[in-house]
């Protein structure tokens, strides 16, 4: 029986067909190349990546103290409190409004500590950080920030991940993202005792980034940095030799999966954290043994004395990290309370113990970083989530959140030293000249690495995402 013929039957020439194919095989070729890019990423994430652009600073120390400092009894001076403290007057507080629907009287409250000017910028630094004061001609002050979120958890979100309520990629894990890690051994980004609360893991997390850009937790907040470690970093159970065979026998198991499932990324990443799992076990626990620093290096810090022992050493962990070439460090004064250290709504008096905790330390850590010449390609940054306000809360002895004004101060990595950037009013509450909000600092932050903050994106459920989100002006005026 004789087929019919096909109407629509059409007829190539061989050269016809392969200029109709041409594209296919060139997009053949193009799949191809990303698939094996794709799995270099998958095998080692944390590979060096290069930078935008040349960067002003390699690394970041994120000093970050919970609950917001009162930036009017610290580094913010203003005479306009002494003279009008006792006084009742109006202040239109996006916090009171929020309670009150209306604008209240509040007492003015002048801060119980003096300020001095010191150094040959003449900075104003109060009676708290006599330390930190010696370090002024170093220091960058950023005067005019504000954010967004009124209450801790929101504002702490914001200033780790540029976002109030959803689960975004912390800066940490952006940075890693970028730039990858300087040292294959260690872990690109570490948080030093961090709190469980008010956003807890989600500030060093990476969300939808792929989870090799996570912090790594060293301790948590309430436990002592003696005890402070990596979970899981050491085994007590087998010797040296018998952990070597052991890795050695894992990594054939895993070799032959991995031949019989090329190209799967999720279990080359799997490898690969195993391998650095491996890397870490070998040089971690040398790196974060103190003992061996020299007596005058662990004075410096304050470490074995009453008061500063703790944060001492967290600092000086913190610069030992540095010197391995972490990327992003990131050191904690805080707690796992509802009420933050930093957070006086009465009794503002405690801030005399928490500056005394973190004054030595803080200044330990300019010293050596400045001594070692680590701090001309390492940014050094100090603040909280908000400032406080400059009324006494509710007529008593304490300051209410105030995400309207407050203070940074940055030292090294690009940004000018003996400066001070922006300005509050007269009583510290609105900033009014040099604002900054919290992702114009992210997109500042990025650009002294080597980043711009509009190209470093990660596309997630067909959506393009930054750390910055649609925000963010570069604060070109710190900037040395």
């Amino acid at each position: 029986m004789n087929t019919p013929p096909i109407s629509n039957q059409r007829t190539y020439s061989r050269r016809s067909a392969l200029q109709a194919m041409a594209c296919g095989f060139g997009y053949l070729a193009a799949a191809g190349m990303a698939n094996q890019e794709s799995r270099a990423a998958a095998v080692d994430p944390l590979a060096p990546k290069p930078p935008h652009f040349p960067p002003r600073a390699k690394r970041v120390i994120f000093i970050f103290m919970q609950g917001g400092p009162s930036h009017v009894d610290t580094f913010d001076y203003k005479p306009r409190l002494i003279a009008d403290d006792g006084k009742m007057r109006n202040f239109d507080d996006a916090r009171v409004l929020a309670k009150t629907k209306k604008i209240t009287k509040h007492r003015v409250f002048k801060s119980p500590w003096a300020f001095k000017q010191y150094g040959q910028s003449g900075q104003h630094v109060s009676d708290l950080f006599p330390h930190i004061a010696r370090h002024v001609d170093d220091l960058c002050f950023l005067k005019g920030m504000h954010t967004d979120g009124v209450a801790h958890g929101p504002s702490t979100l914001f200033l780790h991940t540029g976002s109030i309520n959803l689960i975004r990629p912390s800066i940490g894990s952006w940075m890693l993202y970028g730039l990858g890690s300087e040292n294959q051994n260690l872990p690109g980004f570490i948080t030093i005792q961090p709190s469980m609360g008010n956003g807890g893991p989600r500030n060093y997390g990476a969300a939808f980034l792929p989870a090799a850009y996570q912090g790594t937790a060293v301790g948590r907040a309430g436990v002592s940095a003696k005890e402070a470690g990596i979970r899981n970093l050491a085994n007590g159970l087998l010797s040296r030799a018998e952990q070597q065979d052991q890795f050695e026998l894992l990594r054939k198991i895993n070799a032959e999966q991995l031949s019989h499932n090329p190209g799967d990324q999720e279990l080359e990443a799997v490898i690969g954290s195993y391998e650095l799992a491996w890397r870490m076990q070998q040089h971690a626990p040398g790196l974060m043994d103190l003992s061996h620093e020299q007596p005058h290096v662990l004075k410096q810090y304050g470490i074995d004395e009453k008061g500063t022992d703790d944060f001492g050493r967290q600092c000086l962990l913190a610069r030992r990290l540095a010197e391995a070439g972490v990327r992003y460090i990131q050191v904690n004064y805080g707690d796992n309370t509802n009420n933050p250290r930093w957070d006086q709504h009465s009794n503002l008096e405690q801030h005399a113990e928490h500056a005394f905790n973190t004054d030595k330390p803080v200044a330990g850590l300019l010293a050596d970083l400045k001594q070692r010449g680590l701090l001309e390609d390492t940014l050094v940054w100090w603040g909280g989530e908000f400032g406080r306000t400059p009324y006494a809360q509710t007529n008593g002895t304490g300051r209410d959140h105030n995400p309207d004004g407050f203070t940074f101060f940055l030292a090294g990595g690009g940004v000018k030293p003996g400066f001070s950037h922006g300005e509050t009013d007269e009583f510290g509450h609105h900033t009014i000249a040099g604002k900054v909000h919290m992702h114009d600092w992210h997109a500042t932050l990025l650009h002294l690495m080597g980043m711009d903050h509009k190209r470093l994106t990660f596309l997630s459920n067909g959506r393009p995402f930054r750390l910055t989100d649609l925000h963010g002006e570069i604060v070109n005026e710190i900037i040395a």
